[in-house]
């Protein structure tokens, strides 16, 4: 009788480190653990490049940094001969550039993917659905080379009838010489819009189709009904599509280099030729012969980085202000 008293209470102690055992033993059996770990090492290494290219960044800028501060931003001297260099022209290139891009393709890849997504039949939207990610597989350089022997030419003939009406603008003021702001952010706009779409195309799709149903039994024609429930419910999405074009924007190189003029300086009018921090790079990287003219470059690569960064916080920031009003809503 002592010896059943005495057991009584270990048995279920055992058995509960069997049954953790044999629950681990599972685990590893079915691959949970071994895809956790694998997962987790997935998300720590984004995290470690990160920091290992910021800090090769940082440490070959240094001569740079060390000699100008934080003057280098907002210098616009850039002189290899002299050692002066600064990074404002092409700090202001890169964000106007951008920025512009966007104004252009922001309506047209939008308007496109609810066409795309709503009001185009199914058949004609995956054939051009299809050629658009096509357009966004193209090489960079290709586009350049549409943009000399295509977009400049045309522009040539159109500018100066689009200045006699708006030349009063400074903006639009000014001799126009074919490579220009005006002729980089429109290449970029045909580069990025391709993004905008499909993207924008398959968050619309995924919208639930009680969305579209709750609004039709209320009697709304097609547009209300993707204009007031389609798209508000994929807003986030859009949003998305928008600033990833827009990192694409920022850091593209060949196409701009070719069509911008790259010159140094920093102009209010879109007409005249101007230069980004990734083109400065590309062109001059092998042409740097001091220390000092090679970190200048690099420190340009870790602006263009920061530059990149901030772009997309602030993206990150108006997304989650744009889920809190859905919330409060």
């Amino acid at each position: 009788m002592a010896n059943a008293v005495l057991a009584t209470p270990e048995a279920p102690f055992e058995s509960r480190g069997l049954d953790k055992k044999q629950t681990l033993w599972e685990r590893l059996r079915k691959g949970d653990e071994v895809a956790h770990l694998i997962t987790l090492a997935g998300g720590w290494s984004i995290l470690v490049i990160t920091v290992l290219l910021v800090q090769h960044l940082w440490v070959f800028s240094r001569l740079s940094r060390h000699a100008f501060g934080w003057h280098f931003l907002v210098d616009s001297t850039w002189d290899p001969v002299n050692g002066h260099f600064g990074a404002w022209p092409f700090v202001y290139g890169t964000v106007v550039t951008s920025l512009l891009a966007l104004a252009i393709s922001i309506p047209i890849g939008i308007g496109s993917a609810i066409f795309l997504a709503e009001l185009a039949p199914r058949k004609l939207s995956n054939g051009l659905t299809f050629l658009i990610e096509l357009l966004a597989a193209v090489p960079s350089v290709i586009y350049g080379l549409i943009g000399i022997f295509l977009l400049i030419p045309f522009l040539f003939d159109v500018v100066p009838y689009f200045q006699r009406f708006f030349g009063w603008i400074p903006i639009f003021n000014g001799t126009f010489y074919g490579v220009s702001y005006f002729s980089a952010s429109i290449v970029l706009s045909i580069m990025v819009v391709p993004f905008i779409i499909s993207i924008s195309r398959e968050v619309l799709i995924a919208v639930p189709v009680s969305q579209r149903e709750a609004m039709m039994a209320l009697g709304a024609t097609k547009w209300d009904v993707t204009w007031r429930a389609v798209v508000p419910y994929a807003r986030q999405g859009i949003m998305g599509s928008i600033f990833l074009s827009l990192a694409r924007a920022l850091g593209e190189t060949m196409a701009v280099t070719m069509v911008i003029g790259n010159v140094a300086q920093v102009s209010t009018s879109l007409m005249a030729p101007g230069y980004t921090i990734a083109a400065v790079i590309a062109n001059e990287f092998t042409e740097a012969t001091g220390d000092l003219y090679l970190h200048a470059l690099i420190e340009l690569g870790l602006v263009l980085f920061v530059v990149t960064m901030i772009f997309n916080a602030l993206a990150r920031l108006l997304m989650l202000t744009m889920k809190g009003h859905e919330v409060v809503g």
